[in-house]
């Protein structure tokens, strides 16, 4: 994990500081991200990887030592909602344990979700539409 006190300058040095299981768990979460929402920037946002849009960040992820964490909770879909139910951490997160399956194809969906209500939000804010339920 990252250095104490040091915060990695970007996600590949985020990634390349844990073992090589672990890595190619945070590239696959990385590029599944980015195929669900091309127009998504990569950052570093309370030390750990995120991807935002203009309107805000779009989802934060994070390698612990039993599970990935990824951030923020998710509402909004009925049927999202239940499918990441056995996820369900403190506060909303979600952590998948790294013994069992990750769950691209829900982080996928989580993705597309978040990226149409920040979209609805900053529509709603500029007055082009209205906000997301």
């Amino acid at each position: 994990m990252a250095k104490a006190g040091v915060a990695p300058k970007d996600i590949d040095e985020y990634i390349a500081d844990f073992p090589p299981e672990v890595q190619a768990i945070l590239e696959r979460i990385r590029q599944t991200v980015r195929a669900a929402a091309p127009a998504a920037q990569e950052t570093i946002s309370y030390r750990i990887p995120a991807f935002k849009l203009s309107g805000g960040i779009l989802v934060y992820f994070a390698a612990f030592k039993n599970h990935i964490g990824f951030y923020p909770p998710v509402s909004g879909d009925a049927g999202l909602e239940r499918a990441i139910a056995p996820y369900a951490g403190e506060k909303g997160n979600l952590r998948f344990p790294l013994d069992q399956p990750i769950p691209y194809g829900l982080i996928e969906r989580i993705v597309k979700l978040r990226e149409k209500q920040i979209q609805a939000k900053t529509a709603a804010k500029s007055g082009k539409g209205p906000a997301a339920p």
